[in-house]
Order: C-alpha cells, then structure tokens, then sequence
C-alpha cells in the first residue's frame, strides 16, 4: 500500500454499489485496510439512490453494471451533487457510460494498489 494515499483515505467514508456480495465483501475488507469506512452499501440502482440521497459520504465506488442496469443514474446524480466516484468493471474503460469515461475506473478482480489509486485519483479531482 502506498503510505502517502492510505493517509488520504483513512477515515474515507465510502458509498459500495455492486450487486455480487462476495465483491462487497472484498470491497469492503479493502476499505477497511485503507482505513476507510463504508457508510453504506447497495446491490440495487434503487437502494444506490436512496442512499445517495440519504447517506453522507465521501467517495463511492460503483459497479457499472448492478443486476443487468447500467449505473448511469447513480453515476449522474453523484455528478450533479460533486461526489467523486471510481467504476469497478471487468469489461474495461470500454464498457463505462457515456460521458464519464473521463472517471478513475478498476478492473475486476481488484488488486489492492489500483483501487487505493483510483481512489486517490477519485479524491483529489473532487
């Protein structure tokens, strides 16, 4: 892990969208390594908008496809209210929506130092 981002993420508060629980888990495992925590996590484009709405955060990791929906409408509404963001894909920067290719993004299976980075990233661009 990289000491100088590991500082930048402790105490993160970190929204997790992603429909397959055993990459929640992982997702979270990480966080916590990083010193962050996980304010709320959702495996629904409904449940995701309801805590975007209700949840304070930090910084959200999205999954860019949550049961066969693409994440533009979290992905959107995050936009307009100035929360950084990182897409979690194994389909690439190929397969994230239209107008946010421009996001920090991490391929599936995580490794560890490119989800600290991206988050990082994510932050600093905030």
């Amino acid at each position: 892990m990289d000491s100088s981002l590991v500082s930048t993420l402790q105490g993160r508060r970190v929204l997790i969208v992603e429909d397959e629980l055993m990459i929640r888990m992982l997702l979270e495992d990480m966080l916590g390594d990083f010193g962050c925590i996980v304010a709320g996590e959702a495996g629904t484009i409904d449940a995701a908008m309801a805590l975007v709405r209700d949840t304070a955060f930090d910084v959200a990791v999205l999954d860019v496809n949550v049961e066969g929906v693409v994440i533009t409408p979290v992905a959107a509404e995050l936009a307009a209210r100035g929360v950084p963001f990182v897409f979690a894909t194994g389909y690439g920067a190929r397969g994230l929506p239209d107008g946010y290719t421009d996001r920090p993004v991490v391929q599936k299976p995580f490794e560890t130092i490119a989800l600290e980075r991206a988050l990082g990233v994510a932050l600093a661009g905030a």
